[in-house]
């Protein structure tokens, strides 16, 4: 299984894949059972629910360090956020790995647009928590350019 994971790992820094997007076999993401469309409104809706669940900064410290090494990822852990794929403020899982990724600072606060824009909308009701939770395990920058009008790779040239 080691070896697995580290072929995986090897394919995944060879690739192209840009770093706005986790290798999805590496990082599909993964939601928070206790958060459900039945219970949005006592979770992921009442202010404060992503400061009690989110997990402790030496614990997405350790995981940044080594995700990073890993993944043979540039620069300092100061260069990236240990981002929740699934965002916590959608019902992301807030310590599962497969939920983290090291992210860079500047991609990770274009991302946080989405994540907000998409809580506002489940918890309006205009969006389905499952929805929510697809776009953003799925490829975040086609909604943050439905949002902005611009790409990503725009959006980090200016």
């Amino acid at each position: 299984m080691r070896a697995f994971i580290t072929i995986l790992i090897w394919s995944w820094s060879c690739s192209a894949q840009p770093l706005y997007l986790p290798a999805p076999a590496i990082t599909p993401g993964a939601t928070n059972p206790a958060v459900s469309q039945a219970n949005i409104q006592q979770t992921v809706c009442t202010p404060g629910w992503t400061a009690r669940i989110r997990p402790p900064a030496s614990y997405t410290n350790r995981l940044k360090i080594e995700q990073m090494v890993a993944l043979g990822l540039p620069g300092k852990p100061s260069d990236y956020e240990e981002d929740h794929l699934i965002s916590l403020e959608v019902g992301g899982n807030p310590v599962d790995p497969r939920n983290l990724w090291p992210q860079p600072w500047p991609e990770a606060r274009l991302k946080d647009a989405v994540e907000t824009s998409l809580k506002r909308r489940v918890c309006a009701g205009t969006i389905s928590l499952a929805a929510a939770q697809a776009i953003l395990a799925g490829d975040w920058t086609l909604e943050y350019q439905r949002l902005t009008g611009k790409s990503v790779t725009e959006a980090l040239a200016q």
